[in-house]
């Protein structure tokens, strides 16, 4: 995997990094909370906040001239205090 954007932002929104993983096109929201109260860092990625990534990861892909039928991913890095876990393919696309 290779990052190709970090922090790509427009008026739909903000994903943290963007990156290639073999044919997908993978779009990574990375949560960090202090310890795991409230459900932890993954807890916080919502269904709202799962929206606003979509829209956003759709502006990217017509921004930059992919193709309709790209292969995308959507992941979670949640990182509670020490422990981190990736969760590939954490949710699918809202529109």
């Amino acid at each position: 995997m290779y990052i190709k954007a970090r922090n790509f932002r427009c008026r739909s929104g903000e994903i943290d990094l963007i990156a290639r993983d073999g044919r997908y096109l993978v779009f990574v929201e990375v949560k960090y909370r202090h310890t795991s109260g409230s459900g932890g860092a993954s807890a916080a990625v919502n269904y709202k906040k799962q929206k606003m990534i979509s829209r956003a990861s759709l502006f990217y892909l017509v921004r930059y001239g992919y193709p309709e039928d790209t292969p995308c991913r959507f992941d979670v890095v949640a990182i509670d205090g020490q422990n981190i876990q990736w969760i590939k393919n954490a949710f699918d696309y809202c529109g």
